[in-house]
């Protein structure tokens, strides 16, 4: 298999290198490429960080990884999952693997998380898929365990290359020393963090993260990481929807 490694996090999050180090230790042929900066919230936004749409790509050695090709590319994930669909870092892969992403990617938000959009593109354009992300909630000063994100992902390797092309899989793990396999769960209507809007003195307007109350859907994939759970949810990309009834009355 011809593997695929980016995220939104950026070229340098060890979680990327984790994650490629795992499928590497797989036996899979890794390639990455990940933005130059910071693309949380890109959904498969295709946004290039250049003139007249020309993207910068720049060689990059990374950590623990002899002879992977590594690649800073400034753009989004989604940009560059696309990108690698057309060739543009040898071959076009057969497996995209999006992630760690540091935070978990949970509920109907994952429509704006650039890790799950990136896993998307590369779905529709004929790869298999898999967003990997570790649960570290809000909290800045805590230890990431990127191993156990990857192990749980590890063990899910073989399934995904089984499944059919333009699967995609949206994985959430526990930040803990160790995770059992992980449950399926749906989508819930939102997550236990959600975003707030806060005004500010110059008029401007600035999204803050929020710890919300209430009871999560049970077997929502929300629930299910709160209650310290792996979460596996098959994701379905846009596609046209046969039961809408447009019939004008």
């Amino acid at each position: 298999m011809r593997v695929l490694i980016t995220n939104d996090d950026g070229i340098d999050s060890p979680g990327l290198a984790a994650l490629a180090r795992g499928a590497v230790d797989h036996g899979w042929t890794v390639v990455v490429a990940a933005p130059a900066a910071e693309s949380s919230g890109t959904s498969a936004g295709l946004t290039a960080a250049g003139d007249e749409r020309r993207v910068r790509v720049e060689r990059r050695d990374l950590p623990g990884l002899p002879g992977v090709p590594g690649f800073a590319v400034a753009a989004h994930p989604g940009l560059i999952a696309l990108a690698a669909s057309l060739g543009a870092f040898g071959d076009p892969p057969d497996i995209v693997l999006s992630g760690v992403n540091r935070g978990a990617n949970v509920g109907r938000a994952v429509l704006h998380s650039g890790t799950v959009g990136a896993a998307l593109t590369a779905a529709i354009n004929g790869a298999r898929a898999m967003a990997v992300s570790l649960d570290v909630g809000l909290e800045v000063d805590v230890e990431h365990h990127w191993d156990t994100a990857v192990a749980v992902a590890s063990g899910l390797f073989d399934r995904l290359a089984a499944l059919p092309a333009g699967a995609a899989l949206n994985l959430n793990v526990p930040n803990a020393r160790e995770a059992a396999a992980p449950r399926r769960a749906t989508l819930a209507e939102f997550g236990a963090v959600r975003s707030r809007i806060e005004e500010t003195d110059d008029g401007s307007i600035t999204l803050a993260a929020v710890f919300v109350e209430g009871e999560l859907p049970p077997g929502s994939d929300a629930a299910l990481l709160a209650e310290g759970h792996a979460t596996l949810t098959p994701l379905r990309s846009v596609t046209e929807d046969p039961e809408l009834d447009l019939t004008v009355v």
